[in-house]
């Protein structure tokens, strides 16, 4: 069984097009929050009840199930809960809109595929660079040639894979790079409103600021329109900033 989940919501175009892509290759279901959940990062629920709704069709009866909760709710709740034995991976995504650079921090889709990773399973984020396009073709015909692979390969542990589709024709796609996170970042910026009974409130925009200077980055590459694959790791320590840290003489 193969659980797909998201941050766009459970009726979103993407993970919609990766079930069609997948169902009739493997067991596959969604479990993936009821409403958008993008940018809450690993956030999950603690203060109130999940509520996990089952969605059915006429076709096909059980679909998956629609979570009042955060991506990362989705895999805990599917995999301790819902199913009856673990899942064979985890599928975060289509998501709509890259998740490239630092992005990935604020990702819930990308989140999703950490948590399946801390849980000892293989998982892969996938993300379409663009919030415009509806086309998922490329994406989900990238996801069928990949699952397969991470399966018979495995991963190595804790890592899961960010995968990040150029927005262009199939024929434009120039290959698959794999990668490291890049340094670019949405640099932010607040739209100054006023509501009907003059209060003000500010609206959180931005655009991504390309800082790469040179290829082999997630952001460089699938500018260049390569689809990139990084390999991702839930441990945040900088390994190589131990031994300056410890020569700070800290006492209390």
């Amino acid at each position: 069984m193969i659980v797909l989940t998201n941050d766009d919501g459970f009726y979103a175009a993407g993970i919609q097009s990766v079930w069609r892509a997948l169902q009739p290759l493997t067991d596959v279901i969604i479990v993936a929050p009821e409403s958008e959940q993008s940018a809450v990062g690993h956030a999950i629920t603690l203060a109130s009840p999940l509520k996990a709704l089952p969605v059915k069709n006429q076709e096909h009866g059980l679909i998956g199930y629609a979570v009042t909760g955060t991506p990362a709710d989705c895999v805990k709740i599917a995999v301790t809960e819902l199913l009856d034995e673990p899942p064979a991976m985890v599928i975060s995504g289509v998501n709509h809109g890259g998740n490239v650079g630092t992005s990935i921090i604020y990702s819930g889709t990308v989140s999703a595929a950490t948590e399946a990773a801390t849980m000892g399973l293989p998982a892969i984020a996938v993300s379409l660079d663009s919030w415009e396009s509806r086309d998922f073709s490329v994406a989900t015909e990238f996801i069928r040639k990949l699952y397969p692979l991470v399966l018979e390969h495995g991963l190595p542990e804790g890592v899961s894979l960010n995968v990040n589709i150029p927005a262009v024709p199939r024929e434009k796609i120039k290959g698959v790079a794999v990668t490291r996170q890049g340094k670019s970042r949405v640099i932010e910026k607040f739209d100054k409103r006023v509501d009907p009974r003059n209060n003000i409130y500010y609206w959180l925009a931005g655009e991504m600021t390309f800082m790469e200077v040179e290829p082999g980055t997630d952001c460089e590459m699938v500018r260049e329109n390569y689809i990139s694959v990084t390999p991702i790791h839930y441990d945040l320590t900088r390994h190589d900033a131990l031994d300056r840290i410890k020569e700070w003489k800290l006492e209390f």
